[in-house]
């Protein structure tokens, strides 16, 4: 580790810091006693940041700093969970696909390229629309993951193309081992590295999603997300009563969070051309 820390980049280093601060507040700040964010009249509306309420409360009376750490845990989650599903299921099929070949590699392309090529806005306003206004987190993050695994499939696949003609490929052949376990064995290792720059990235995207899907007012009513939290205090009209402390926290918080990401994305591929280069 110190060893990764005295060469990773400035980039890297901010991201990783920015991160790990989020992480803690959605994963461990989080889990500290409270009372239901989610709940209206709990406190007196519209209270100024105190010892009390950090943030101070709503008009509805919810206490806006854990309303923002269940915000921040809820998009966090759902970013994983997306993040998760996209790159396990995309690394698979690509792998499957370009090592494969043949009609098996046909038919997996077919079903990736339409789902590369279908527009995702309008799917993701029907399934949210229909929802009605009440979900899951799981639910939800199974939505955008839907459309999470199909680029990365393409990416993958290539980088299999190439590897399979490798003489390294050829020998596991001869020793008798199995697709499989050829892909599992010889070919995953080479992807694992790429496998955490995109499922970094596409932590990012989900949240994005999420976010541009809430502020549209297309995410579900019942889940408190950064999106969401920024919709509820438009609606109503925070900015126009001064409640700066109620829309600002989940704004800031969300461009924080999309900076701390894109650095640790950016920086984490400049410490690997680094080290390539070595």
């Amino acid at each position: 580790m110190k060893r990764f820390w005295k060469n990773a980049n400035f980039r890297l280093k901010a991201g990783i810091i920015m991160t790990a601060f989020f992480l803690f507040l959605g994963f461990v700040v989080y889990y500290f006693p409270h009372v239901d964010p989610f709940t209206y009249n709990t406190y007196r509306g519209k209270l100024p940041p105190s010892l009390e309420h950090p943030l101070g409360t709503t008009s509805m009376g919810q206490d806006v700093f854990w309303l923002l750490m269940e915000a921040i845990h809820n998009s966090l989650l759902i970013g994983l969970i997306v993040a998760t599903i996209g790159t396990v299921v995309g690394v698979f099929v690509g792998l499957v696909a370009g090592f494969s070949g043949g009609v098996l590699d046909r038919v997996l392309m077919v079903v990736t390229d339409t789902f590369v090529v279908v527009p995702s806005l309008p799917i993701l306003v029907l399934m949210t629309s229909l929802m009605k206004g009440s979900t899951t987190i799981i639910v939800m993050a199974l939505v955008l993951g839907v459309f999470a695994w199909a680029w990365p499939s393409r990416q993958i696949r290539s980088l299999a193309l190439s590897l399979k003609e490798r003489d390294f490929i050829h020998t596991a052949w001869f020793s008798g081992e199995g697709t499989m376990q050829v892909v599992v064995t010889e070919i995953l290792p080479y992807a694992l590295t790429w496998s955490l720059s995109n499922f970094m990235n596409a932590t990012l995207a989900a949240i994005a999603s999420e976010s541009s899907l809430a502020v549209l007012g297309l995410s579900p009513a019942n889940l408190i997300s950064l999106g969401n939290m920024i919709q509820w205090a438009r609606e109503r009209n925070a900015i126009f009563t001064r409640q700066w402390f109620w829309i600002g926290p989940p704004i800031v918080a969300t461009v924080l969070l999309f900076i701390g990401l894109f650095l640790l994305i950016t920086g984490y591929n400049d410490y690997l051309s680094m080290k390539r280069g070595r």
